[in-house]
């Protein structure tokens, strides 16, 4: 037998064995023939290094040294979910997509698993790329880490699509956890707090072999990509299985909310069963062809709902209520707690949200409180034990002044925040605009980080974004841990900056109330700064999505002389300030004030880009039909109350060829 034909045996037999022991829990073969095997392998690999394949079995163990982690752009973006935590919002969700699709919905429901998310890509079979979440739009390269988790296969069976990516979650099973927990304490090292912090900080380790010491799972939900071989999530769940992916088996197929409910209360019941952390369940509408249908929301699809479990809760003592100052100068009040065990960390801080919360609680400093995780995420004070409050305890008085500037508060009618007015000089809010002008949806500014922010700012080297466009390498090179490498990958990503399209300018500004979806309606509508800033509030809101509580904050941010200041500033810096002629060429009004619905199936463009289409010719696109639409853009297998509804109202249908003639 050839040298080569003898590795590669060897491979394809190690990856059935480690499929069959960590996917299908039926092993065939001894731990130590295994071990045999796999040590055969790796003498011939050493042997004969021209046939190297990252993809090898023995890869698995690690031994790669990462010094940094390369940030990746998801090719998919990874969104969150919305959440409910009752029948009735669940049921509410259901009617709402019904109307928006037309059609009677199935459903899928999977447990959602707490670990750390994962994208997994694959062309021709291998494993080529893992990335973190990160933020959604792109997170981080830790192929060599993932590589090590043995439920995750390296190459594929059966017939899978030439390239696809599959979403995941890295898990710490209770036993693993139990047993790595166990060591540290042999070792005389802290335990870890929880599963779901240890996965994710495995992903992290600098060292691929620390990594492999981990026992880590890979639990994968959702098949992203073009031209996939089935046509419903149910379906896709099972071709994972057959390609080698292990695939949760408890993921049932419904009809309806009743049957939603029906595996929601099990599970509730039994989630203490499962060797994972759950923290809920994941429902989605099972047809791909109506989840294109419904499409998304800025931060969410609009065909998956994820419903939490009921809140834990425990109770404590309220040592201390402080006063954080947000970036926009909202002030949020935080209970400082005696510190409580709530499901599976260690909770010290509980937000009190407002001072209409704290009245209506009548929670006070000394308190025993009952505290809960709202879905098992976010610690919050649900109630005061009254038998034990001190008698001579005075109610909760909340403050009048900035606790970081001593400027007094302001609130405004009909809102429940307190604000700091002293948005030029109150130290969190110049480090926290700055902070959001370099996040990576806004300016991505690379070598920039918020420790490196409130450095300078403290520094006294900026206080403002547009300061930043005059910092000098030998201004920082003095700053802690600023080597010289460091200074120059700072100046170069502000450098860098300048190129970032207006849209994302516009966002990055932080005017209260305009996130990056209602900037890029504003950046279109008025193609530049200039034409934004002489807009009354009554012009504003006749822009799609802009309501007047927006219009008034873009009104009353280009009222401010410093703000206008630093506009002036920025561009003249040479940060764009206005749509390029680049994305202008898409950009047309030949649809202007019209108003076109989707629905059915398409052949030569996607719901997304019909959707896009739509709207760089300056129309609108809605999900349900009413009196104000224009046309129904009709593919394969509309709906029939949909086409019925159209038919009532009297408003034509259009093919896909006829509005692709449209537009030219």
């Amino acid at each position: 037998m050839n040298t080569e034909k003898q590795i590669n045996d060897l491979r394809k037999e190690l990856e059935e064995h480690n499929y069959k022991y960590y996917v299908l829990d039926n092993p065939s073969i001894s731990d130590y023939d295994f071990d045999m095997k796999l040590k055969e392998l790796q003498q011939l690999e050493q042997a004969h290094p021209e046939f190297y394949d990252p993809n090898s079995p023995t890869q698995r163990v690690g031994g790669q040294v990462i010094k940094g982690f390369e940030t990746i752009r998801h090719q998919y973006p990874m969104y969150s979910l919305s959440n409910s935590y009752s029948k009735e919002e669940l049921e509410d969700w259901e009617k709402r997509i019904e109307k928006l699709t037309d059609q009677k919905i199935e459903f899928t429901c999977e447990l959602k698993y707490d670990g750390a998310s994962i994208s997994l890509s694959y062309e021709n079979g291998e494993l080529v790329r893992a990335v973190t979440r990160g933020d959604g739009i792109q997170g981080d390269d830790v192929t060599h880490n993932v590589r090590t988790i043995r439920s995750v296969p390296l190459k594929l069976k059966g017939d899978y699509p030439e390239k696809f990516d599959i979403r995941g979650e890295i898990v710490l099973p209770f036993e693993g956890f139990s047993q790595l927990n166990a060591e540290r304490v042999k070792n005389g090292e802290e335990p870890y707090a929880n599963p779901r912090n240890t996965a994710s900080g495995s992903l992290k380790l600098q060292d691929s072999s620390e990594t492999a010491k981990r026992p880590l799972d890979c639990l994968v939900f959702s098949i992203i990509g073009e031209d996939l071989p089935f046509k419903t999530q149910y379906e896709g769940l099972k071709k994972a299985r057959e390609w080698g992916f292990k695939i949760p088996e408890e993921a049932v197929l419904v009809s309806d909310v009743e049957g939603i409910m029906k595996f929601l209360n099990h599970w509730d019941e039994h989630r203490h069963e499962l060797p994972y952390e759950t923290d809920g369940v994941v429902v989605k509408v099972n047809a791909i062809e109506q989840q294109d249908e419904l499409g998304y929301t800025a931060k969410a699809p609009r065909w998956a709902m994820a419903y939490k479990f009921k809140a834990e809760q425990a109770s404590t003592i309220l040592k201390k209520i402080t006063y954080q100052v947000g970036r926009t100068g909202a002030i949020t009040p935080v209970a400082n707690l005696k510190g409580v065990q709530l499901a599976g960390t260690t909770v010290k801080r509980a937000s009190l949200h407002n001072a209409d919360q704290i009245e209506k609680l009548d929670v006070r400093e000394g308190d025993t409180v009952f505290v809960e995780k709202g879905g098992e995420i976010i610690p919050k004070i649900v109630g005061v034990d009254f038998k034990k409050r001190n008698p001579n305890s005075a109610p909760t008085k909340y403050i009048t002044h900035c606790p970081e500037c001593e400027t007094e508060l302001i609130r405004a009618e009909g809102e429940a925040l307190h604000y700091c007015p002293n948005s030029a000089a109150c130290p969190p809010q110049v480090k926290g605009r700055i902070a959001h002008f370099i996040s990576r949806k806004a300016m991505d500014i690379s070598g920039l980080g918020a420790e490196t922010v409130n450095l300078l700012v403290n520094e006294k080297l900026i206080n403002n974004y547009a300061d930043l466009y005059e910092l000098k390498k030998e201004q920082i090179l003095p700053l802690e841990r600023m080597a010289e490498k460091s200074a120059e990958n700072l100046i170069n990503g502000i450098e860098e900056s300048k190129k970032i399209p207006f849209e994302r300018v516009l966002y990055a500004l932080g005017i209260r109330f305009v996130g990056e979806t209602v900037a890029k309606k504003l950046a279109f509508h008025y193609k530049s700064i200039e034409n934004i800033k002489l807009q009354p509030a009554e012009k504003l809101v006749e822009v799609d999505d802009i309501g007047e509580r927006i219009a008034e904050s873009v009104v009353a941010f280009f009222e401010v002389e410093d703000n206008l200041e630093i506009i002036n500033r920025l561009k003249n810096y040479g940060v764009q300030m206005e749509i390029s002629e680049e994305e202008l060429e898409n950009q047309t009004e030949i649809l202007k004030g019209k108003t076109i619905v989707i629905t059915g199936s398409f052949e030569k463009h996607s719901r997304k880009e019909l959707k896009q289409m739509i709207e760089d010719n300056g129309g609108k696109n809605t999900g349900s039909i009413s009196k104000n639409t224009d046309y129904l853009l009709a593919g394969e297998k509309i709906g029939p109350s949909k086409k019925k509804k159209a038919e009532d109202l009297g408003i034509p249908f259009i093919s896909e060829d006829e509005f692709i003639e449209m537009l030219k």
